[in-house]
């Protein structure tokens, strides 16, 4: 697949090893400092820009080089709510939003990435969000109300809050991720299906809303909300270099 864009931090790199297969590497480092390696075919474009809106498919292989990343790694597509170019360059490209995604995610302990307790929340999960699409000022006292986070009790109540206007749903597969695997998924108007080696894995009804980015990374970051309204975000340490294979990448409007 032509047209991705690279992105690494410093002590990362991406690799083109042969002209259909990338390898995207994090170094061995300490907690507290951020490696990340990404391609994605957003870069520099406004949301309203991204490519992809339901109906569309992606077919990608891939494998990693050890079962139990610590971090973060996965692929699919999602609305960039954040702004990653944050990170690197210190400049919002476009303003934080609600998040739209659905994609192949591994997260590692301590991530706890799920709104509703009876969803999995680490390991390799195949996940959809669907937020509501709330222009960017009524987000505001959401970002004014983020020291009240730290009082558990009110924490655990903006969390089952937060599920009134975020919809997610998740699966889990406890395949050995180290081998290839073929990887699809079938984003259509009413449903998400997850692929593996051409097997059916999980389905939801849970779509994401707008436009959408490819994205394909490993970092070595954690996000954790958890039942009990602990929530923590940092960087962990990597014991040895980890990295993420990727090829024969298609996306497709039909699928």
């Amino acid at each position: 697949m032509t047209g991705l864009n690279i992105r690494q931090s410093e002590y990362a790199r991406v690799e083109k090893v042969t002209a259909c297969r990338w390898r995207l590497w994090i170094g061995a480092g300490p907690a507290g400092q951020y490696r990340w390696a990404q391609l994605d075919d957003y870069i520099n474009l406004p949301r309203e820009h991204f490519y992809w809106q339901a109906p569309f498919c992606l077919k990608i292989r891939a494998r990693i080089s050890t079962q139990d990343v610590e971090g973060t790694w996965g692929f699919g597509f999602w609305n960039d709510p954040f702004s990653t170019n944050m990170r690197l360059k210190g400049t919002i490209r476009h303003l934080p939003t609600l998040p739209q995604a659905a994609w192949f995610f591994y997260a590692s302990p301590p991530n706890y990435l799920a709104l509703r307790d009876v969803h999995p929340a680490r390991g390799m999960l195949m996940a959809s969000f669907s937020s509501w699409r709330l222009p960017t000022p009524l987000l505001f006292p959401g970002l004014l109300a983020l020291p009240l986070f730290l009082i558990r009790p009110i924490a655990r109540l903006l969390r089952r809050l937060a599920r009134l206007i975020i919809a997610d749903d998740a699966g889990k597969t406890d395949i050995d991720l180290t081998d290839w695997h073929s990887y699809r998924l079938d984003c259509k108007k009413t449903t998400v299906r997850f692929y593996i080696d051409d097997q059916p894995c999980f389905e939801t009804p849970i779509v994401p809303r707008g436009k959408l980015g490819l994205v394909i990374w490993i970092d070595n970051q954690y996000l954790a909300f958890e039942p009990n309204g602990a929530l923590r975000a940092g960087t962990l340490a990597t014991p040895e270099d980890a990295w993420l294979e990727v090829e024969d990448i298609a996306v497709n409007k039909n699928c």
